[in-house]
C-alpha cells in the first residue's frame, strides 16, 4: 500500500506557532503513517522542536489542524496527547533517578492493591507493577537490564533511555515520539536504542524520531521529513536521496520539485 492510499495515523494541518515576533512554525505539515518510522530533521531553528512540542501538546499552536485517526484532536497539556495514546520520551528522559525501573515505568500511573487497601489505604501493587515492567522489558529485547528493582541512578545513558522507550511503549498505543534518542550516548549505548526503535516498528508502533545524526536516520528511517525555515520543506526516503541531498535541502542549498525527484541547485 502506497502513502497515497493509506491514511495517516497522525497529521499535522498548517501549524503556525509564534513567540511574539519569533515565528515557530509558518504553515507547517506533516503526516505520520501506520507502522512506520518518521524522521524529523532540520538545522538548529527550523521548528523541529517546536512542531514536536505541539503534537505533543507541550504547546499550543496558534493555527491549525492536528487529526489522529482522522479525528481533529485538541492539545491543551502534555495529559491530553498522552490520554489519547501519544507518548513522547524528550531528551532530558524525565526519569525519577532515585526510584527503581518499575517504578519508573508507572510515575505517575501507579497501580493500586485491590479493595480497601488500594481505595482506602492508598497501598500500590508493587508485584504487579514489576511484573508488567519485567514483561515490557523483554519484549523490547532489552537484554541489558536484568533486574527490575534497581535504581535508575545506577544504570548507564543508554539503559536510562530504554527505561524511558519502555515507559513510552507501555502506555502509548498509538503513537511514540522520541526527540534526540541518542544525542547524550556512545556508538554502543546508540545502536541499542536504534535497535529498540526497530523494535517498535516491528510491534506496529508508528514512531516520529527527532534526529541530528544522519547516519542514524538513514539506518531506521522509513521516511524524512525535512524541516526548513518553519515549514515542511520536503518528505524523501533513505532509498531516493543522499544524505548530502537531506542536508542540501536542510540548508537551502537544494530545493525539490513537487514530484519529489528532481533536485535543483540554489544559487
Amino acid at each position: 500500500m502506497t502513502a497515497e492510499t493509506r491514511k495517516p495515523i497522525l497529521e499535522a494541518k498548517g501549524l503556525v506557532k509564534t513567540f511574539g515576533r519569533v515565528v515557530g512554525l509558518d504553515v507547517s505539515d506533516l503526516a505520520l503513517y501506520p507502522g512506520e518510522v518518521l524522521a524529523v530533521v532540520g538545522d538548529n531553528g527550523a521548528g523541529k522542536s517546536t512542531l514536536i512540542k505541539c503534537l505533543s501538546g507541550a504547546e499550543v499552536a496558534d493555527e491549525g489542524e492536528i487529526e489522529l485517526d482522522g479525528e481533529i484532536v485538541s492539545f491543551k497539556r502534555p495529559q491530553d496527547s498522552r490520554a489519547v495514546g501519544i507518548e513522547t520520551v524528550y531528551q532530558t528522559l524525565a526519569v525519577a533517578p532515585a526510584l527503581d525501573i518499575a517504578s519508573n515505568l508507572y510515575l505517575g500511573r501507579e497501580l493500586r492493591r485491590s479493595g480497601l487497601l488500594g481505595s482506602v489505604f492508598r497501598m500500590l501493587d508493587n508485584k504487579t507493577m514489576k511484573q508488567h515492567a519485567k514483561e515490557q522489558i523483554a519484549a523490547l529485547g532489552i537484554g541489558t537490564i536484568q533486574n527490575i528493582g534497581q535504581a535508575v541512578e545506577t544504570l548507564s545513558g543508554g539503559q536510562r533511555q530504554a527505561v524511558a522507550v519502555a515507559r513510552a511503549a507501555a502506555f502509548g498505543s498509538k503513537v511514540m515520539i522520541l526527540d534526540e534518542p541518542t544525542a547524550a550516548l556512545g556508538v554502543r549505548e546508540s545502536n541499542q536504542v536504534l535497535k529498540l526503535i526497530v523494535k517498535l516498528r516491528e510491534r506496529g508502533m508508528p514512531v516520529i524520531l527527532i534526529s541530528h545524526n544522519m547516519p542514524q536516520v538513514f539506518e531506521v528511517a522509513d521516511r524524512i521529513h525535512i524541516q526548513r525555515l518553519g515549514k515542511r520543506a520536503a518528505v524523501v526516503t533513505p532509498l531516493t536521496h543522499t544524505m548530502v541531498e537531506v542536508v542540501g535541502i536542510m540548508t537551502g542549498a537544494l530545493k525539490i520539485d513537487e514530484s519529489g525527484q528532481t533536485l535543483h541547485s540554489v544559487r
